[in-house]
């Protein structure tokens, strides 16, 4: 099963002839996560494009409740300052070895923040109205640490204000009559971020200057009907793991020319390797320049959990 995305919003719902019609929750700012366990109490975690990723996240496994379900949620780590930031979590989305994923969840430790229910002891709740799944999602006995229902609210405005001054992502405001549409964007749900991220493709690389094969630049671009146009060159938030990290991912898939449908400017282009363009990751930037580049872009982490596609079918970043 793929999750339930949401449609960009312009204005938040709820008051006038639709109060009452919509809640309101906090974007939170992680890795979409469905968990489904059977009767034998046996989980499997998946992200939104259907990989497995159950050995990543043994932190989460250790406190899931031993009952028929299927969940929907965002994992969440905490940055210093207290608040849920994607480019903490995005330290542990590549890892796949059972020790590594284990000293990784000591060291940056995730919290699963379950907001949908979706099967409840063989029960299928996707055709029952979102109000209905809440409830039903609340009377569970789920553990208070490492697993939560986050709260709703009935003033998505306030809301919206609030998660402002708090520096969180943003909300998501849903019909309360609104049944699961898995895999499919819905109008039913709407979001509204305050940050500006967003995910790219990766086309190239560049070394540090003075050497020619530690990775210190990413040259990467947006998906489109016309092919990979490029959105600009991100450096910065490119530190020494993350650098191993990724040459390592991009090893072998090296091309000998670019994978951009534009042109590169030749200031960018001299010196990158070029590479298959299967690689998305999430950058923060203060917006787009009038050439539709990116401006002053960060790396903040690869998106093990979205693939190219996955960004054409997206209505934003």
């Amino acid at each position: 099963m793929l999750p339930m995305l949401a449609t960009k919003g312009r204005h938040v719902p709820g008051s006038g002839l639709d109060a009452g019609q919509w809640a309101h929750e906090v974007k939170w700012d992680g890795v979409r996560i469905l968990g489904e366990s059977g009767a034998d109490g046996a989980w499997r975690l998946t992200t939104r494009n259907g990989n497995d990723v159950t050995q990543t996240w043994p932190d989460v496994l250790s406190l899931a409740p031993s009952r028929d379900l299927v969940v929907d949620g965002e994992v969440i780590a905490l940055d210093e300052a207290g608040r849920p930031n994607f480019g903490v979590v995005a330290q542990r989305l590549h890892v796949r070895s059972r020790a590594t994923a284990a000293r990784m969840a000591a060291q940056v430790p995730a919290t699963y923040m379950v907001f949908d229910l979706l099967r409840l002891d063989g029960r299928d709740l996707t055709g029952r109205p979102w109000e209905e799944r809440r409830e039903a999602l609340e009377s569970l006995d789920l553990p208070s640490h490492g697993w939560q229902v986050p709260p709703t609210y009935d003033d998505g405005e306030m809301l919206l204000q609030a998660t402002a001054a708090q520096g969180l992502e943003g909300i998501v405001s849903k019909r309360v009559s609104s049944r699961y549409e898995p895999g499919a964007r819905s109008a039913n749900w709407l979001k509204f971020a305050h940050r500006t991220t967003t995910s790219v493709v990766v086309g190239g690389w560049r070394p540090q200057e003075g050497t020619d094969h530690r990775l210190a630049a990413l040259l990467v671009g947006e998906p489109t009907p016309d092919g990979l146009v490029y959105r600009g060159r991100v450096g910065s938030g490119i530190g020494g793991a993350a650098s191993r990290m990724l040459s390592e991912v991009l090893a072998g898939r090296t091309l000998s020319s670019s994978p951009f449908a534009d042109e590169v400017p030749r200031m960018d282009a001299q010196g990158t390797t070029w590479v298959e363009p299967f690689l998305v990751v999430e950058v923060a930037s203060l917006g787009r320049s009038r050439g539709d580049k990116l401006r002053q872009p960060s790396y903040q982490g690869v998106r093990t959990d979205l693939e190219p596609t996955d960004l054409l079918l997206r209505d934003d970043a």
